[in-house]
């Protein structure tokens, strides 16, 4: 899953008679956890907690936490830090670390931080209502991972929006040598076909149009009868949903019957989050990504000549241990070859249970791993800004969001490919509206309604 980022949300479900205290939830990290969170609202929602609109207000306070990167934990221990604070004065107050970070820490959290009431992994979340209740009295903690566990039944709480975000496979099975999720979030196991529609099917009829799919490596999914791209037929016939997005599929498990869905499936999104990590084979090797530079650049050409409008993004770490100038500068031509929409781009560093962690010295000195990423960033940032600008003079059918943070009466959305459109309009969230793009930026598309 790509790009750190941070949702603070209520639960939003208050069950009739007395509840239970008020809960707080902050999600941090990549979509996977805020699914999680969603998840956390409705199991909390149905055991009979309410909703507090602060944290300061709130009787729980919960941290949806991802492992993924160090300065994601780091940010963390930060924020608990601070909440340290409001525990000395409300000592009532239950305060729990859920997630990815809960599982890689686990009782090195309550070591280290005591005035943590709870600690919960992925897999616990179904318990969540009776630990909390439980952590009252006594710290809790639950990190238990359970390939059986795929949340049948358990139906998330959304906060209000155009995407509803629907988790099809849990786990991952590519035990890449710089990742820690296998390790936190168990073995790879997919959730019955059957689940996903129906869950599809709720979205669909609480009035979301567009749904994206969730897996660490969402294309290798198999409930043991229905593969990847017969789950995508079968939930662009889902009446009320106008797209379908997926992420991040894993460029090994990308074959052609996938890419024939993609083009021949209207509400299939002609959008791929395709991470390579590296442009070199042998830093690919030493990563165990289980593909080449050269089947990666094939993948991508059998994509653009089948889907001509797709746009691309990518993940790519620089630094990783023995990568070389030579090595750095094969990312760089990858790059310049594929002209990526985007991409999310990180500095290698360590993470405590991997293999690279335990067999691989990290041997790129931390100048040279960031003059490295300011390089790439600064080629993406023009290569963006081209591709954008090829926009210019089409039109984009844009799903609204919302008001737009600059210029009165104007609003943003996403068109099929993935790109921040803003214009002027009275459309209302959750409508889909032709916009010609006049002008673009790095990031951002802008344009007119048309008829």
């Amino acid at each position: 899953m790509s790009s750190l980022l941070v949702e603070i949300d209520p639960v939003v479900q208050t069950k009739d008679g007395d509840p239970l205290g008020s809960v707080f939830i902050e999600t941090y990290g990549c979509q996977m956890n805020v699914s999680d969170s969603e998840l956390m609202r409705g199991v909390l929602g149905d055991a009979g907690f309410s909703s507090a609109d602060s944290i300061q207000e709130a009787d729980v306070v919960l941290l949806n936490t991802c492992a993924i990167r160090e300065h994601a934990e780091e940010r963390v221990l930060g924020r608990l830090s601070q909440l340290r604070h409001l525990k000395t004065r409300k000592p009532d107050l239950v305060l729990g670390v859920c997630g990815c970070m809960a599982k890689h820490m686990s009782e090195k959290l309550m070591d280290r931080l005591p005035y943590v009431d709870l600690v919960l992994g992925p897999d616990s979340y179904r318990d969540l209502a009776d630990l909390v209740v439980r952590s009252r009295n006594e710290p809790s903690l639950s990190v238990r991972l359970d390939r059986a566990e795929h949340y049948d039944g358990v139906d998330p709480v959304r906060t209000d929006g155009v995407n509803a975000w629907v988790t099809v496979q849990r786990g991952c099975d590519k035990f890449c040598t710089f990742c820690v999720v296998p390790y936190v979030r168990g073995r790879e196991r997919s959730v019955r076909s059957d689940e996903v529609v129906r869950q599809v099917e709720v979205a669909a009829a609480d009035g979301f149009k567009e749904v994206t799919l969730l897996g660490q490596t969402v294309n290798s999914y198999h409930d043991g009868v229905c593969d990847f791209p017969e789950l995508l037929r079968r939930l662009s016939n889902v009446q009320g949903i106008d797209r379908v997005r997926f992420t991040s599929p894993h460029p090994s498990d990308f074959d052609d019957r996938l890419i024939a869905t993609i083009a021949e499936v209207d509400e299939i999104c002609k959008f791929v989050h395709l991470p390579v990590q590296s442009g070199s084979t042998k830093v690919l090797k030493r990563m165990q990504r289980t593909y080449s530079r050269e089947s990666y650049l094939a993948l991508v050409e059998r994509l653009r000549e089948e889907i001509p409008s797709l746009a691309l993004s990518t993940d790519i770490i620089v630094g990783f241990p023995d990568e070389t100038a030579g090595d750095f500068e094969e990312t760089l031509e990858l790059v310049r070859r594929v002209r990526f929409d985007f991409a999310f781009m990180f500095k290698y560093s360590e993470r405590e249970g991997t293999v690279a962690h335990r067999e691989i010295p990290d041997t790129v000195p931390e100048t040279e791993k960031s003059s490295r990423l300011e390089s790439l960033i600064e080629l993406q940032s023009r290569i963006s800004a081209e591709v954008n600008n090829e926009y210019i003079g089409s039109v984009l059918d844009v799903l609204v969001e919302g008001k737009a943070r600059k210029g009165k009466g104007r609003v943003y959305g996403k068109s099929d490919g993935f790109k921040t459109v803003v214009f002027t309009s009275e459309a209302l969230p959750n409508t889909i509206v032709p916009v010609r793009i006049t002008s673009a930026t790095q990031k951002t598309l802008l344009g007119e309604v048309t008829a």
